[in-house]
């Protein structure tokens, strides 16, 4: 296979979890992947892992953390030495935005507890790290790679998101008209929104404001991050550029108790990683099922 035949590709968050299984799935393809994290070993241990699976000439590791602007440039720096343009970007790296309380969780799957609170238990800290990993993260490294996208035949955008980063899960209406606003949304307009988020939490008056009161900096950043992936897809046509909720993967955000496995929940990201020329962009995928923004 020729330079020219072959794809590169980035995904961060990585060593393990479904960011794991999507470089499993890319490199199967023939996808050279740059498989991202945070931790040096646990990435290194992970490539090393998926080199079991006669993958070794197609996986390569690169320390990435998605909060930190050097780390992103270093990443951005390696990608356009080593390859010279990046045809697929999977931003996968997230926080629960809270403690997950894993027994609680089998609870509300049993139907017995509904109350999220009792599930995931927040505060300011974990919700500020929520909105700078979920969705500045994923910004930053998306607008240090966008120049290396351009340099690609059919670049592609994929942002795991999730279903509750809906317009509707939003109860403050100004915010809401803000992320609804695509033909006008700009990167500093979500900033703005964001930013007014985390200060009314830290005063303490996240229900006063009408932000929303349960998973607050999850529902926060997923919604910006949807709405993002949708600014993005108007601006840059070419690209093939969506998001998608996994479903309820076992991994070990929700303790192992979802009821997808690693492999089945890659499914749905690997493919819009995939995607032909001629597939949708701007969309929100449930697997198969395209959801709806509001």
């Amino acid at each position: 296979m020729g330079e020219e035949a072959k794809r590169y590709a980035v995904v961060t968050g990585a060593n393990k979890g479904i960011g794991y299984g999507i470089c499993k799935k890319l490199a199967l393809n023939g996808v050279v992947v740059v498989l991202t994290a945070r931790n040096e070993k646990r990435g290194l241990d992970a490539v090393e892992r998926l080199k079991e699976f006669g993958l070794s000439d197609l996986l390569v590791f690169h320390q990435l953390d998605v909060t930190d602007p050097p780390s992103v440039a270093s990443l951005t720096q390696f990608i356009k030495t080593r390859f010279g343009r990046l045809d697929i970007l999977v931003n996968n790296a997230g926080v629960p935005g809270g403690i997950v309380n894993g027994e609680n969780v089998l609870r509300r799957k049993r139907g017995e507890i509904s109350d999220w609170n009792i599930i995931v238990r927040q505060n300011y800290e974990l919700a500020e790290e929520c909105v700078e990993v979920n969705f500045f993260g994923a910004e930053r490294v998306t607008e240090a790679l966008l120049p290396l996208l351009q340099l690609s035949t059919s670049p592609r955008i994929v942002n795991v998101s999730s279903r509750i980063g809906v317009l509707k899960n939003i109860p403050n209406e100004w915010a809401r008209g803000v992320f609804g606003d695509i033909e006008k949304l700009t990167n500093k307009k979500l900033h703005v929104v964001l930013r007014e988020f985390l200060k009314d939490y830290k005063e303490g008056s996240l229900e006063s404001k009408n932000w929303p009161p349960v998973l607050s900096g999850y529902t926060m950043s997923k919604t910006a991050l949807n709405s993002y992936t949708r600014m993005l897809a108007k601006k840059f046509p070419r690209f093939r550029i969506n998001c998608l909720c996994p479903d309820f993967v076992k991994t070990d955000i929700n303790h192992n108790v979802g009821f997808l496995t690693i492999d089945e929940g890659a499914e749905c990201p690997a493919r819009l990683a995939l995607l032909p020329d001629n597939g949708p962009s701007g969309l929100f995928f449930l697997r198969e099922e395209v959801l709806s923004f509001v």
